[in-house]
């Protein structure tokens, strides 16, 4: 299983990191832009709950373990889910479900563009050639599940 993949046959499998960059993903269909850290720092020290950004770095990345109870409910409230969602075996919620696709399809993009960028002046057939695999590779993905 591709670890970002947010797939329906997949949901089970997703760590905490995974269910974040969904969360974030989310967050940027519905408001047109990624959460930053301030704005996730400062709701949750609203709540009362602190986090540093090397810990939100952490927690997105997987190299931490979080088990805070405060900390996972006032980051779920942050981005409108319960908090039982963002541990491994809570249940996907209806407005991620939803929009499976279009994060999907919003990722298969950032792929492309970040290609187009990094490889420059490649010639447009090259270019066509990665969209072309690109596309490929998302429909096996889809076909699997």
């Amino acid at each position: 299983m591709d670890r970002d993949d947010p797939g329906p046959g997949n949901q089970d499998a997703l760590g905490m990191p995974q269910r974040l960059r969904l969360l974030v993903d989310l967050y940027a269909v519905e408001h047109g832009t990624e959460p930053t850290y301030p704005e996730i720092s400062g709701h949750l020290e609203a709540r009362g709950v602190s986090l540093s950004r090397a810990r939100w770095s952490y927690m997105l990345n997987g190299h931490r373990e979080v088990t805070d109870p405060d900390l996972l409910e006032a980051i779920a409230d942050f981005f409108g889910v319960q908090s039982d969602f963002l541990l491994s075996d809570g249940p996907l919620p209806e407005q991620v479900e939803s929009q499976l696709e279009l994060i999907r399809v919003m990722r298969i993009a950032r792929v492309r563009s970040f290609a187009a960028r990094t490889l420059g002046d490649v010639s447009p057939g090259a270019l066509d050639a990665i969209t072309r695999f690109l596309d490929e590779e998302a429909a096996g993905r889809t076909e699997e599940r």
